[in-house]
């Protein structure tokens, strides 16, 4: 599905930075991270104390060049940003390079950019900030792209702006996911990626909390709710495995409510159930490359190829699109 990106879900990856800090269970085994040890200089040091990499030039260039594309083939393109960073880390030194990511969405009506955040309550903030700051009259912020990006702040997002969270649990579903449904956005998105266990999106908590919430469902014509949910098992050195049950029980809640359903991958750990046939060898004395669950399920660790991204006898490959919920 990726043209070029590695990532199944969408046709381009786009970093405007690079660096960042872990900020929940989630991030134990990031990818990022490691890679940025080897070259920090251009890929960051993570951590609050550590470097915040801007990209080249060229780079900046590179989404024009695919809006042309997308344009001329008549489709739209799906641009990840970004995958070694995050979009909305409040550090001061982003201020100037997330406006002009702003500038570089503005410019590029072709993309639909899906902007992922673990910290979904620094979204409104970081909008919100561009209305003071110095550079908002300067004259290369023409006033087309000033009344555009005003429109968004005050809650009329543009049309190609899709604003995901990371959720891994059950306790970041419920921190992160009223942040983002209270950010303007044309599509919101979850990233279950690693799923580390159980996340019902059905009863979330309310601020008041009294009331429960099915984020999936609009309660109204107007009510913002989730519109795609992208589920995946960890992959790499030190992955954790992900049980059956969860994945199944997201993609059911989704299939209910009408919401798109992607899952992404097993990662290296796949899961048997008690009457599934398992490859040989498994709960042999001193195999360590399996996991046994309560309730007979078994997670072997194949590799993340091996382990493939089937579910239910199927993949699922649903992306919202305009007009639509759920596009198979």
């Amino acid at each position: 599905m990726a043209e070029n990106s590695n990532i199944e879900w969408t046709d381009h990856t786009f970093n405007p930075w690079r660096g960042c800090t872990k900020v929940s269970a989630g991030c134990k085994n990031c990818y990022a991270e490691t890679l940025s040890k080897r070259n920090p200089g251009v890929l960051g040091i993570w951590g609050d104390n550590g470097t915040r990499v801007v990209a080249a030039e060229a780079q900046w260039k590179q989404p024009l060049k695919w809006n042309q594309l997308a344009q001329a083939a008549g489709q739209r393109h799906r641009v990840f940003c970004a995958s070694l960073a995050d979009v909305f880390e409040d550090r001061a030194e982003l201020h100037a390079p997330r406006l002009r990511l702003l500038r570089l969405i503005y410019d590029t009506p072709h993309l639909d950019w899906l902007l992922l955040t673990k910290r979904p309550e620094n979204i409104v903030p970081a909008l919100r900030s561009f209305e003071t700051t110095p550079t908002w009259s300067d004259a290369e912020l023409d006033m087309s792209f000033v009344e555009w990006a005003e429109a968004w702040i005050n809650g009329c997002p543009p049309a190609n702006v899709w604003l995901g969270t990371s959720v891994e649990n059950q306790e970041q579903a419920d921190l992160r996911i009223p942040h983002l449904l209270a950010a303007p956005a044309a599509v919101r998105f979850l990233s279950c990626e690693p799923l580390l266990g159980p996340v019902d999106l059905t009863t979330l908590p309310l601020s008041n909390g009294e009331r429960r919430l099915n984020c999936l469902r609009r309660a109204s014509v107007f009510a913002p709710h989730i519109n795609w949910v992208i589920v995946g098992g960890e992959s790499g050195p030190g992955a954790r495995p992900m049980h059956s049950d969860w994945a199944r029980n997201l993609r059911d809640q989704c299939t209910a409510a009408g919401v798109s359903f992607f899952f992404k991958q097993w990662g290296e750990y796949k899961p048997f159930y008690p009457t599934e046939p398992k490859p040989d060898g498994i709960g042999a004395k001193g195999r360590t490359d399996w996991y046994n669950w309560p309730g007979g399920v078994v997670s072997v660790k194949l590799g993340k190829h091996a382990a493939g991204r089937d579910l239910g006898g199927r993949t699922w490959d649903q992306v919202p699109q305009q007009g639509q919920e759920v596009a198979a």
